[in-house]
């Protein structure tokens, strides 16, 4: 069945017009959406950059376990790998930094800030096994 031109032109005025508001509503709520994801996202980033700082507190507690304390080298390493994951205001205060006998304890106490203003506190304890 053909339609002319007159049915096919009543056909489309009789549907429906949609609104702005539909469109609104819809805009509304991907705007929505994309700010709750990056929000998210900036505090996967953080959570991520917490995790490394406790990956290198490990690695250079095992270092200070070998040696008896954190030696001048192993301290700046330290805090160059620190500034590449943009952590700022590092402190060591706490840190054993002078060496200690077979057995005694040592302490790694790293303290900073992560993106300038989220304040954080690292402290891995063991002994020297040197």
């Amino acid at each position: 069945m053909k339609l002319g031109f007159a049915a096919t032109w009543k056909h489309l005025k009789s549907r429906q017009e949609g609104s702005i508001g539909d469109l609104l509503s819809v805009l509304l709520c991907i705007l929505g959406m994309t700010t709750v994801m990056i929000a998210f996202l900036s505090c996967v980033k953080l959570v991520n950059q917490k995790t490394m700082v406790g990956q290198l507190a490990r690695t250079y507690v095992l270092r200070m376990e070998t040696v008896g304390y954190l030696t001048p080298e192993d301290e700046a390493a330290l805090r160059n790998d620190l500034a590449e994951l943009e952590i700022l205001e590092v402190s060591l205060e706490g840190t054993t930094r002078t060496p200690v006998g077979y057995g005694a304890q040592i302490t790694l106490r790293i303290s900073g800030k992560i993106g300038g203003e989220h304040a954080f506190e690292e402290k891995r304890v063991s002994t020297a096994k040197h």
